[in-house]
């Protein structure tokens, strides 16, 4: 029997029809012009200026993974926005950071978010981690036609691998491509100086704390070369987002532990400004 859509209080028929367990397969099928990917954009001339959001890294560390991300937006020359959230719970045990254009990119975060608790919700388990990085995947692919125009997001997806009892990470590229990074990645126009960090910093026996402190440290590297990356702002008190994700689920640092790792680097690098030095052999 089909439900009274005039009825207020009750469901339209779509929404009590058995189907996919995809709530991007049925926004297709219900409401395509509201996914991101189906929008038809005007034609432009040039680039399409817009906020975006820069640098991301995500690193495991024997307990699990660190996703950070610095708070910066810019939009052409211009700081667009100085505190911007790039890290985002996608569900207990996994994060997503986002790079890119600012406004696709919080869409498709949150969007991402709902489709994996709608999974949840029609099959009654969760998915695997591997097969929250293949949604992913396909979400930005569907994003294609604007990343062709300037309007691209390239996040990075971390979490808790239950199965494995480890952190892994994820990479894409615009087209939706995914690549496990072994150990660290980086993501955002930033991306090069952070991993330069990270290439000289990074020890696979890094404790959580250890790894946050590494992860700032490259963050206030990719700020010194690269103006669309914000560093730690001690005057205005905006740090970096830095979250963890283990077996006990995810936790984002407070302030004040984010503070405390963002001051102490800014005492170091009062006497050494370039950071601390990696051993020659």
């Amino acid at each position: 029997m089909e439900a009274n859509t005039r009825s207020p209080g009750r469901l339209p028929t779509a929404f009590l029809t058995p189907g996919s367990s995809s709530f991007l397969d049925f926004l297709g099928q219900q409401a395509p012009e509201l996914l991101p990917g189906s929008r038809a954009l005007p034609a432009v001339k040039g680039a399409v200026e817009a906020p975006h959001g820069t640098t991301i890294i995500a690193m495991a560390f024997p307990g699990g993974v660190v996703l950070a991300g610095d708070r910066r937006a810019t939009m052409g020359n211009l700081i667009a926005q100085r505190d911007m959230e790039k890290v985002f719970p996608a569900d207990e045990y996994s994060a997503v950071g986002i790079a890119g254009t600012a406004g696709f990119a919080v869409e498709l975060a949150r969007l991402f978010r709902l489709e994996l608790e709608h999974f949840e919700k029609v099959e009654g388990v969760p998915l695997s981690l591997e097969g929250k990085a293949n949604r992913l995947s396909t979400m930005i692919r569907g994003n294609l036609g604007m990343a062709m125009q300037g309007l691209a997001v390239v996040p990075l997806f971390a979490g808790w691998d239950v199965d494995r009892a480890q952190g892994r990470i994820f990479s894409y590229d615009v087209t939706g491509g995914r690549t496990e990074e072994r150990g660290f990645a980086a993501t955002g126009s930033g991306s090069v100086f952070a991993r330069g960090a990270l290439k000289k910093l990074y020890r696979e026996d890094l404790t959580e704390r250890e790894a946050a402190t590494v992860a700032v440290q490259a963050l206030h590297d990719a700020a010194d070369d690269d103006s669309a990356t914000g560093g730690p702002d001690l005057a205005r008190r905006i740090y970096p987002l830095v979250t963890v994700i283990g077996d006990e689920g995810v936790r984002r640092l407070s302030e004040a532990e984010v503070s405390e790792i963002a001051r102490a680097i800014h005492e170091q690098r009062l006497r050494r400004p370039d950071g601390p030095r990696a051993a020659l052999l």
